[in-house]
């Protein structure tokens, strides 16, 4: 695992998102790009998801492209795979994501938590581990009706604007998740304040990871 100087704003970072279906890196890590974009360091961002068909497709690259407005270096991938079958498709969701790696050495690779109940997340975070060695790696939780979330170890507090920006944008870009009843700014904004208290955020709000491995110097 290499060191992270979050600190020094003008040296380039990059990062890869990870996410298995289309609206999974905005819900998780939304705020955090927002306000990481917003504070003008140089970042090439690699945003990857793995299962964007039909109209979900449209759905993720509009979406990834209203978060990434500000990114001059940014790269959007989508991909194919068959949702809530990863298991059975790892090793070419592997080559996939083997492409990917050829063309990017991320300092962060955000993605999906070890012990999520959904097992396109689990596949993805195995992959992530494997696969992405030299990174530091933040998984991020996703709300949903299993009750899988836990208790996470790192934070990044987030302005009140940033997280109604995330939030407008999941309004505007998911309209095929609008029927499910745990997708809405209730959920988003209960969460953010849950993780915010636990870390005394400034001003309320933040979101969480978890960080398994953490070298110090």
């Amino acid at each position: 695992m290499i060191t992270l100087d979050l600190q020094n704003g003008e040296k380039p970072l990059s990062v890869l998102c990870l996410g298995a279906h289309s609206d999974d890196i905005e819900i998780g890590v939304g705020g955090t790009l927002l306000t990481l974009i917003g504070q003008g360091r140089p970042l090439t961002i690699d945003w990857c998801v793995f299962s964007a068909c039909g109209k979900r497709e449209d759905e993720a690259f509009n979406s990834a492209h209203a978060f990434l407005k500000d990114v001059p270096q940014a790269n959007i991938h989508l991909g194919r795979f068959k949702d809530s079958d990863f298991p059975s498709q790892r090793e070419a969701i592997k080559e996939w994501l083997l492409e990917i790696r050829s063309r990017t050495v991320p300092a962060i690779v955000f993605t999906h938590t070890r012990r999520d109940a959904h097992q396109d997340h689990r596949e993805v975070n195995q992959l992530s581990w494997n696969l992405f060695r030299d990174s530091m790696i933040l998984e991020y939780e996703i709300p949903k009706w299993d009750g899988d979330l836990g208790s996470p170890n790192a934070y990044v507090a987030l302005s009140e604007s940033m997280l109604d920006r995330k939030i407008e944008l999941l309004e505007t870009y998911f309209g095929s998740q609008r029927s499910k009843d745990w997708f809405d700014p209730e959920t988003f904004r209960g969460l953010a304040r849950l993780r915010g208290m636990e870390c005394r955020a400034p001003e309320r709000y933040a979101e969480a990871f978890y960080v398994r491995k953490l070298r110090i110097f």
